[in-house]
């Protein structure tokens, strides 16, 4: 394993920003008006449309819907998917979704594909206020090959990253190089952590899932002994791949005092005799 010389290698890696130039793909977010006013000059009429009221997007886009009055509306999804109006029902702000005449916008991002229908809950049946997205599958510009292997870190926190080796028999190994939380009983941690994460990848997708362990316990040697490795179950980390260079690091932590997150990743060092595809 190069597990050193890769710790070394990011502690630099701040110094070789420039290097990577290629930047990753963004998801899109399409705007959708809810509602609104039209007038004929004397009256006022509340408008009871989605405009546009039919989308077409890719896997990982989002909406953005926003009250423009004129009613009180909210959308919602026909499979109950999502309710939004004042935030959406179960974010984790207590919002229930229900129609508001406030000046409400809310954000709705489409992980499948299909085609998801929704509704205003007052204005849907009696006076068609629906719409439609339409999610397409999005294939992927690259798949997961022996050319990922290497160290890949974030330019902006050059000191930490991802060694990741993906092996000839689908395996994928990744050692992330990174340092204990901080919480109210230990706030000044500052040590080591390597969480360790091996697991099969499929060489059909740009993704993979990984389950993850602490490894604590041992010592330095001469003292070093392996059967004093503690592995502790932590968790999981995903890596999404845009191309050979950039990707994104997702990381969902059972252990407690870890939190979830992610983290734009970009290529510092590629394995001798790899190619990436063109």
């Amino acid at each position: 394993m190069r597990s050193h010389l890769a710790f070394s290698l990011l502690l630099i890696g701040s110094l070789l920003t420039g290097l990577l130039a290629a930047a990753p793909i963004s998801a899109a977010n399409i705007p959708v008006t809810v509602g609104g006013t039209s007038s004929d000059g004397y009256y006022n009429t509340a408008v009871l449309m989605f405009a546009p009221s039919t989308l077409t997007i890719n896997v990982g886009d989002s909406v953005t819907f926003t009250n423009a009055g004129g009613a009180a509306h909210n959308v919602h999804a026909d499979d109950d998917s999502f309710m939004c109006s004042n935030g959406c029902r179960g974010d984790g702000t207590g919002a229930t979704g229900a129609p508001s005449a406030a000046g409400w916008s809310a954000t709705v991002t489409f992980s499948k594909a299909g085609t998801f229908g929704y509704h205003c809950d007052i204005h849907g049946s009696m006076y068609g206020m629906v719409g439609s997205v339409t999610v397409k599958a999005v294939t992927p510009s690259i798949t997961i090959g022996g050319y990922i292997s290497g160290n890949w870190y974030n330019p902006q926190q050059g000191g930490q990253g991802f060694q990741i080796e993906a092996a000839t028999n689908n395996n994928m190994v990744v050692i992330w190089f990174v340092f204990a939380p901080k919480d109210d009983s230990n706030p000044t941690a500052s040590e080591q952590n390597w969480i360790y994460a091996q697991g099969p990848y499929s060489t059909t997708t740009n993704t993979v899932t990984l389950p993850a362990v602490l490894l604590t316990g041992a010592k330095f040697p001469p003292n070093f002994l392996s059967s004093d490795v503690q592995q502790t179950p932590w968790g999981s980390l995903t890596f999404t791949f845009t191309d050979c260079n950039n990707g994104t690091a997702t990381w969902a932590p059972t252990l407690a005092g870890y939190t979830a997150g992610s983290l734009a990743i970009s290529r510092l060092t590629q394995i001798d005799g790899t190619t990436c595809p063109p």
